[in-house]
């Protein structure tokens, strides 16, 4: 028995507009449905979590780790943030090492996509990079505790 083509294609467009428009599954999946990369996340999420009334997300990491890029990024066990079309704001979780401290990073944002530019805001200063850099997930190595300090540390003392 044949099945005449045309009768294939209500399935094959189902199918289709099913995959295409289909809600994202994961977080790398949200990053790029707003316009960010999805390498500013490393690899080993656990698990995540967004709420799609706020965009609030939660990342859960197998460990805290290092990533160097043309900077150090320090990831904890949980990351957490709210997604914006080529925003992330209100950020916990991530870190950036400059010289021997490391410094919370607050906002990142892509203002121009055209430029090739990504924007990390740690508070008192904007450090841009290259796009580029966090075009895939990179591998993550375990953090070691004592080998900086943080921002937070050396005002305590």
């Amino acid at each position: 028995m044949r099945i005449p083509f045309l009768s294939l294609f209500p399935a094959l467009f189902l199918t289709f507009f099913l995959t295409a428009h289909s809600p994202p599954s994961s977080i790398y999946d949200h990053l790029k449905h707003n316009g960010l990369p999805i390498g500013l996340l490393p690899k080993g999420i656990s698990d995540f979590s967004i709420d799609p009334n706020t965009n609030r997300f939660h990342v859960n990491l197998t460990q805290p780790c290092n990533s160097e890029f043309e900077i150090q990024l320090h990831y904890d066990f949980n990351i957490s943030g709210v997604l914006s079309f080529g925003k992330i704001a209100n950020l916990s979780g991530v870190s950036q090492q400059e010289l021997f401290l490391w410094f919370p990073v607050i906002n990142i944002r892509v203002d121009d996509p055209t430029s090739g530019l990504i924007n990390f805001d740690v508070g008192v200063v904007d450090k841009q990079l290259s796009l580029s850099l966090f075009e895939i997930p990179r591998d993550c190595t375990a953090f070691d505790p004592k080998g900086s300090l943080s921002i937070s540390q050396v005002y305590s003392t």
